[in-house]
């Protein structure tokens, strides 16, 4: 199974040899890209390499269904946006798939759940269905198995006593919030955290507070918690797969999720490391979707193979589960 493929790719000749027979399967599969693809002059035999593969601009899922399969849709995950606004739909075949993308992804880059406390401030995306990020959160509280778990809609204090208790018994903890609800419990509360609990925000402003650099954000966070660092978590909507910071901005992806940087003036053409231009990214979770996305996003790649949001093209259209404005 080409999904079992995925999740075992151990180097680039791995992934370049999985991302061309999702291509195929995509190229055959989804009406939509394979349209796009032909615009450009692109067929399924003539991509021979991983840079020959179109990116779908990330748009079309705001227009478009876009899947790969004729299997059952079990799940619509759907952006945040205003009112009145069009909306991106990720129609999920299988979230298996999904469920194993976000475990395995976090596992690799911060081990087990169990280990930890799963402590959720996400309100906004509570308030509203399809989000999938709330879902990846409540699966991880229910993995973690710890009776401290849960999410945190508006009731701050209980939270806050929850942290406390928990940094005294030296427990492992995850607090995943979403940016305004974390600068609300800093001006709220005065607590300081210890490097036993991990502060990521997911981003998300809209709407709720005026748009700031992620660099003042998690100078503001570092400053009031008390920790060394804040972490990210890189996701969205239209993907299956996130990618992570464990401070400063830097991400990087797990091994089935790859960035690279187009050049704003020829989209069909990458600029090299160290230079800014807009994220593209390679999703090979998304099998019955797309795995080739063009976002909106403004960022660069380090030779590292890490990567830093810088901003974005549209600064009309920022959709909550992505990051700050600059």
């Amino acid at each position: 199974m080409l999904a079992d493929t995925i999740f075992s790719i151990q180097n680039d000749s791995d992934f370049e040899q999985a991302a061309i027979k999702v291509f195929r399967h995509q190229y055959i599969n989804n009406s939509t890209y394979q349209r796009f693809c032909n615009l450009l002059g692109t067929t399924k035999t003539s991509v021979t390499s991983i840079h020959n593969i179109p990116f779908l601009p990330i748009q079309f899922f705001k227009q478009e269904k876009i899947t790969s399969t004729s299997s059952l849709i079990q799940k619509i995950f759907k952006s945040s946006g205003t009112t009145g606004s069009i909306v991106s739909k990720h129609y999920v075949s299988d979230l298996s798939i999904y469920e194993k993308s976000f475990r395995k992804g976090f596992a690799h880059f911060y081990g087990d759940i169990s280990e930890y406390v799963v402590l959720a401030l996400l309100p906004s995306y509570l308030e509203r269905e399809g989000s999938s990020l709330v879902y990846m959160a409540e699966k991880l509280i229910e993995d973690s198995q710890q009776p401290e778990s849960g999410f945190y809609l508006y009731n701050i204090q209980k939270l806050v006593d929850t942290l406390r208790k928990l940094i005294t018994n030296q427990q492992k903890v995850l607090l995943l919030g979403v940016s305004f609800a974390l600068l609300d419990l800093i001006e709220s509360y005065s607590i300081k955290l210890n490097d036993n609990v991990i502060v990521m925000e997911t981003g998300g402003m809209k709407g709720r507070r005026q748009e700031i650099i992620r660099e003042e954000l998690h100078k503001t966070l570092i400053h009031k918690l008390g920790v060394s660092k804040i972490h990210s978590e890189y996701g969205m909507t239209e993907l299956l797969s996130q990618a992570y910071s464990k401070g400063n901005g830097v991400f990087y992806c797990p091994p089935w999720m790859k960035v690279s940087i187009r050049n704003p003036e020829d989209p069909l053409s990458n600029i090299k490391a160290g230079k800014t231009g807009g994220v593209n990214i390679i999703d090979l979770a998304n099998i019955n979707s797309c795995s080739f996305i063009a976002t909106q996003d403004l960022g660069k790649v380090e030779n590292d193979k890490s990567f830093q949001v810088i901003g974005r093209f549209d600064h009309s259209d920022i959709r909550g589960c992505n990051l700050m404005a600059l």
